[in-house]
């Protein structure tokens, strides 16, 4: 609210007059405008008891004269009414003071109580904010969504209040959480900004004890553009106590002033040329209506200084930096350090974490703290967010709005404990955090000064974790929105339906979730089928054309038509398609490797149906299962067949739940129909398999085998078939990663988390890479340094407490990972040569390890690591074939443990 140019006029010669002897009148003029006239007959002591006699003014000026107690308009009685009735404030008929009524309390005190009201306003006037309840705040600009660096500013501020409010348990105390609207960006600022940014901050979980929808409370109103009576009256009150002054520069002239400093080499600023103009002037130009702003007059060769909590001391040399700066714009609005200050001040705020770009902020919010005599708040000032290419984070990296990372399926748990990383850490080398564990261990002194980067797979792995704690049950729910989001399911569907369908979805997902929405996506793969339509379609090179070419899919796909159109291939029961998510004890089955449903069922169906095809056709492990797998589903890898052949049911039975045409599926007779036409495509040339060379002795070897059979079983009637691992296994090669020889150089413990050992190993490179490892529990840098050492080579590089980690040391452990030890490697094993598994080829085209980003999306080492174990004799192994280099067997301490 603006004050009006003759209620300023008259205040400012007013508060002239009693700095100078001279007292003011107020004379009518025929149009009725105010003009303000001074006098040297009465002494400056009479002015207050006599100024309530003179002629009479218009009513802008009466108010003027009686202390300028303006209310704000009042809102509809509906309106109010329902505020009433749920503020917490508002007890058995009295609703507590709020901030605005208090200012007017000032306005209108005596002037022998003005000072002593006055300072009222101020909650911590003359006590100690560190020895406080903490009471922090949020205070976004309703001029867009919430994004990264916003809530990561909103949730270090909640962390802090709420273990205030814990520590201080016991006592009655107001430590809050504040949620303030800072909207005096009248251009700019929108409601639907201003609900976008709540929304986000209820997803996310940052409850706030007061805000804009409790207006009424104790510090409020806490929208800037209701507490604009607020800022009126303490400018006016600068403005007497000579603080602050009205400045009648046009734009122009303070556009020459800047050009004249900049062509001098001075940093433009203002001159200060109304900061001690005549009283008479300033009350002249007032009456005529000229335009003005409030200036803030900094004091001669004052110097700011404060103790940062992230920064340390930052001090300025305020004269020369700022210059006499504006707090009301010549439209009465006020600008944003004088709203921030009076407000911070005003609300009793403790301490103000926010971003580093509001650093030079504080030098103009401390000057109008100290001009007030109101404390000033503890300050802790985050570094940016940066994106990976080291640049302020933006809308061109991606999404950066809490919105859309809802929409894109994070979970607000992981949202919260991901952002809590990016500039902090608890000094271990815990990265995963509960939102209570969050409380518990956040910590102000523990915040980094060093900018941090926004790392997508590193938000997708934290959010990983956190799918990974909570059961397929839990997140049904939130799976659900994700497929109605993308119009997966219809929202108006049958209820038992569309429970089935998103419970098998998600239990079918479980395993590989990095997001919510990966269920959906992943189910749309599972309901199509992208078999090409001929085998030239076929990528040359691809590896479901290279196992075309091998022979042994033309066989198996026509006998899988053969029998499906004869009817003896298996289909699931249209009575129970939940049999295949689900065990003998009827709970839910999330690991790719076990096979649901009992006796009878389609899954115990499916698989006799593939022994009987092995048998039959003489091919087993990856010689059946692939082509089976391109055959039925149409992809090369993915998970357990009769999982997906379920879901397929579920989408395309009777009534479905499914959006067809947005899920693209194909039901499984057209499956068979397009299979058909595919293998007629295929060259005669590979519709068995190649025989190998020398197969000519095929009779001979065969008698041969023959024979050791017979003596086999003759020997060794009830000898147990030994089971290859490799059989059963349908995930990426060993080849996939690059697993190097290295030598540890240097050990130490990471400056900023405790528990993180800090490592400097040469695996055979230019330079040797740095790589962070949460070893220091398990052994101490001497029994480190020197170590010869696997090292998985292949992985992108990544911060760890903002340490950059390229690559990871491979460990052997027992079951309970209570004994970690290093893998150990021949000492005549040369540093960087890349470790091997028998049977497989590292030397072909094949056997080039994945790229980084590669290994990380397709999380390559995820799906080979239950593989990856020690012998009984504690030999390191993948699929129960040794881990090699050029000397020998790597060995490990550990018997039948893992490795990773």
């Amino acid at each position: 609210m603006k004050l009006s140019m003759a209620s300023t006029a008259l205040l400012y010669a007013c508060s002239s007059a009693l700095t100078s002897g001279v007292s003011a009148f107020v004379t009518r003029t025929p149009h009725g405008r105010a003009i303000i006239t001074t006098t040297n007959l009465l002494p400056s002591s009479a002015f207050l008891s006599t100024t309530s006699k003179t002629t009479p003014t218009n009513d802008a000026a009466t108010a003027a004269i009686q202390g300028l107690r303006r209310r704000r308009p009042r809102k509809s009685s509906d309106s109010l009414a329902a505020l009433v009735a749920k503020d917490p404030h508002f007890k058995q008929g009295a609703l507590l003071m709020s901030t605005t009524d208090q200012t007017e309390g000032v306005a209108a005190s005596s002037s022998s109580d003005d000072m002593d009201e006055f300072y009222k306003l101020f909650p911590n006037k003359g006590k100690n904010v560190m020895e406080l309840p903490p009471r922090m705040r949020f205070a976004p600009s309703p001029t867009g969504s919430l994004h990264v660096g916003g809530a990561r500013t909103a949730l270090y501020n909640w962390l802090v209040a709420k273990k205030g409010q814990l520590d201080f348990a016991s006592i009655d105390h107001e430590g809050a959480f504040v949620l303030r609207v800072e909207d005096t960006d009248l251009a700019r600022s929108t409601k639907e900004s201003e609900q976008s940014v709540i929304a986000d901050l209820e997803w996310l979980g940052l409850t706030w004890d007061e805000g804009p929808d409790m207006p009424l409370a104790k510090y409020g109103p806490y929208r800037q553009s209701e507490r604009s009576a607020l800022y009126s009256k303490i400018a006016q009150r600068l403005i007497n106590e000579g603080k602050a002054y009205p400045c009648f520069c046009t734009p122009e002239e303070l556009d020459v002033m800047k050009a004249k400093m900049e062509a001098e080499g001075i940093p433009p600023r203002y001159d200060g040329t109304w900061r001690d103009a005549d009283p008479k002037v300033v009350a002249q130009k007032m009456a005529e209506g000229v335009p003005y702003t409030v200036r803030f007059k900094v004091p001669p060769g004052s110097r700011i200084v404060i103790d940062d909590a992230v920064r340390g001391t930052v001090s300025w040399d305020a004269e020369a930096t700022v210059g006499d700066f504006i707090l009301l714009r010549s439209s009465g609005v006020p600008v944003y350090n004088f709203c921030v200050a009076v407000d911070d001040s005003t609300m009793g705020i403790t301490t103000v974490i926010r971003a580093e770009e509001h650093l030079t902020n504080t030098l103009r919010q401390a000057l109008i703290l100290d001009a007030l005599g109101a404390p000033r708040p503890r300050y802790a000032h985050c570094s940016l967010i940066l994106g990976e290419d080291k640049q302020k984070l933006s809308k061109r990296h991606g999404a950066t709005s809490c919105n859309q990372f809802r929409l894109d399926g994070f979970l607000p748990d992981a949202m919260i404990n991901y952002l809590a990383l990016l500039g902090w850490n608890d000094g271990t080398d815990n990265e995963i955090f509960t939102r209570d564990e969050l409380i518990e261990a956040f910590d102000i002194d523990r915040i980094v000064k060093s900018p941090s980067v926004f790392d997508m797979d590193k938000l997708k792995w934290v959010n990983a974790q956190h799918l990974k704690q909570l059961t397929v049950e839990e997140i049904t729910g939130l799976v659900q929105e994700q497929m109605e989001y993308l119009n997966v399911i219809n929202k108006d569907g049958d209820a038992v339906k569309t429970r089935d369908f998103v419970f098998a979805s998600t239990a079918l997902a479980k395993q590989m979730m990095e997001t919510l929405r990966d269920a959906a996506t992943n189910a749309k793969t599972v309901l199509g089928y992208n078999l090409p339509a001929t085998f030239a379609d076929l990528e040359d090179g691809s590896e479901a054309k290279e196992m075309v070419i091998q022979g042994n899919f033309y066989g198996i796909a026509m006998k899988i038509i053969e029998m499906y159109e004869n009817g003896s291939f298996p289909i699931p029961d249209a009575n129970n398609l939940l049999a295949a998510f689900m065990d003998s004890s009827n709970n839910v089955i999330t690991e790719d490797t076990v096979i649901g449903g009992e006796e009878g069922s389609y899954p115990v169906a499916y698989k006799a149906t593939m022994k009987a095809i092995a048998k039959e056709m003489k091919v087993k492990g990856k010689n059946l299962f692939h082509p089976v797998r391109l055959a039925l589903t149409g992809e090369m890898s993915g998970q357990d067949v009769t999982k997906q052949l379920s879901l397929l049911a579920m989408a395309t039975q009777e009534g479905s739940i499914v959006n067809s045409e947005a899920a693209g599926v194909v039901p499984f007779d057209v499956r068979i129909q397009n299979l058909k036409s595919f293998c007629e495509s295929i060259p005669e040339e590979f519709h068995a398999p190649k025989q190998a060379e020398g197969s000519d002795d095929k009779s001979s070897d065969s008698k041969t085998n023959s024979k050791k059979e017979a003596t086999t079983k003759d020997i060794a009637p009830s000898a147990p078939v030994v089971a290859d691992p490799l059989d059963g296994y349908d995930g990426p090669p060993i080849t996939a990663l690059d697993i190097r020889v290295g030598r540890i150089n240097k050990v130490w413990v990471h400056e900023e988390a405790d528990k993180l050992y800090c490592e400097e190993i040469d695996v055979g490179e230019a330079e040797p890479r740095t790589i962070a490892s949460g070893l220091r529990p398990f052994m101490s840098p001497e029994d480190m340094e020197g170590r010869m050492v696997l090292v998985l080579c292949n992985l992108k590089e990544r911060k760890l407490a903002g340490f950059p980690s390229h690559g990871m040391v491979l460990c052997a452990s027992n079951q309970d990972h209570t004994e970690v030890k290093l893998v150990s490697v021949p000492v005549e094993a040369k540093v960087g040569e890349r470790v091997t598994v028998p049977g497989f080829d590292f030397e072909g085209e094949e056997g080039q390890p994945y790229a980084e980003n590669k290994v990380g999306k397709k999380k390559v080492f995820e799906k080979l690591a239950p593989f990856l174990k020690t012998s009984e004799y504690g030999v390191p192994e993948f699929a129960g074939r040794p881990l090699l280099t050029s000397a020998g067997v790597c060995t490990s301490p550990i018997a039948e443990g893992s490795v990773a």
